[in-house]
């Protein structure tokens, strides 16, 4: 059976500066058009269509409704809206409403500043150079990026953890979401890990779901910022403390990912790892082979989640030569079944 390919899609970053090229059209040009093309940061030039064109005393306005292809992003089919006007003097970054505001240090964007990141900074910046090169004009403009709820759309994100307030970020660093990469994920748990850093936290939490990361918080009474949402990627959280340290590291989750981790693995997603029951036969001292999960394992043999317990934090304790480490994990219900 074949299947098709994935369908790719634009980052909020791109979609961004498409409406701001589409706008500055309005503002100095001859009206906003009804597609833009934009040249993303690795050469590529995608066309846009514009929604919503707008034109007022000194300023216009355009959106681009985000095509996120085939990835589940929490932003596909939102619109992002730019509005252009005169600044007094060179590029000026406004959050509209839906754009969220940086709270908290340890961001690559300043407290106060609105959360448009680097890379789209640069887009737009680029932007406005070649419009303002085309029609004879300086460089001065202020954008104001919008997303219409996006406000809500925040909620189903990192960013209330992370200290951006009032809505969404303006992300990307090639202007192409390829579908199921993971790598906003991955992206996300590093700036969690910036931000506790930057707000002088020395333990950190990152567990699989939220059953372990309730348990866990409630464990050691851990604030929101400490929390980070690992997912299936523990290689990714490690990684990245191993080069940006914490000195108190845990790791929580259900017994059959962290069984998965005790094992050395590095993504415990049930597609790219799976328990191996030899392994954990002889972590036991029985014979588990028969068994279909490592829950069903725990429930004949008693102690063993305390056993995986230890081993993960033997793996993480590796891999975090410096930090103390615990691990954590945790039944269906969030009930403990082993602490090391």
């Amino acid at each position: 059976m074949e299947t098709k390919p994935l369908r790719r899609g634009w980052t909020t970053g791109a979609c961004a500066t498409a409406a701001c090229a589409a706008a500055l059209e309005g503002l100095w040009g001859e009206g906003i058009p009804g597609t833009v093309s934009i040249v993303l940061p690795r050469g590529e030039r995608p066309t846009f269509a514009v929604v919503h064109p707008r034109i007022g005393d000194g300023w216009a306005e355009a959106g681009i409704v985000k095509d996120a292809g085939d990835d589940p992003d929490v932003t596909h089919g939102a619109e992002i809206r730019v509005r252009v006007a005169p600044s007094a003097g060179g590029v000026v970054f406004r959050a509209g409403e839906g754009v969220g505001t940086v709270t908290k240090p340890g961001l690559p964007i300043a407290v106060g500043e609105p959360a448009i990141n680097p890379v789209p900074r640069a887009m737009l910046d680029e932007a406005v150079a070649a419009a303002a090169a085309r029609h004879g004009r300086g460089p001065d403009v202020e954008i104001t990026v919008s997303v219409p709820g996006g406000a809500a759309l925040a909620l189903k994100t990192w960013n209330p953890r992370l200290g951006i307030e009032g809505g969404l970020s303006i992300l990307g660093t090639t202007g192409i979401v390829r579908p199921f990469s993971c790598a906003a994920w991955i992206a996300s748990i590093h700036r969690g890990v910036d931000v506790a850093r930057a707000s002088g936290l020395l333990h950190v939490a990152g567990c699989t779901g939220a059953t372990s990361e309730r348990t866990v918080q409630a464990l050691h009474r851990l604030p929101d910022g400490a929390m980070l949402d690992m997912g299936d990627f523990a290689g990714g959280l490690l990684k990245y403390l191993a080069r940006n340290p914490v000195p108190w590291v845990t790791i929580g989750g259900g017994i059959g990912k962290m069984t998965k981790l005790a094992q050395g693995a590095a993504d415990l997603h049930s597609a790219r790892s799976r328990v191996d029951f030899a392994w954990l036969s002889r972590l036991a001292g029985t014979d588990l082979t028969g068994c279909n999960t490592a829950l069903e394992a725990a429930g004949r043999v008693p102690g063993l989640g305390q056993r995986v317990a230890e081993a993960a934090r033997a793996e993480v304790a590796r891999r975090l030569p410096d930090a103390r480490v615990d691990a954590v994990v945790v039944d269906r219900a969030g009930t403990v079944l082993g602490h090391a």
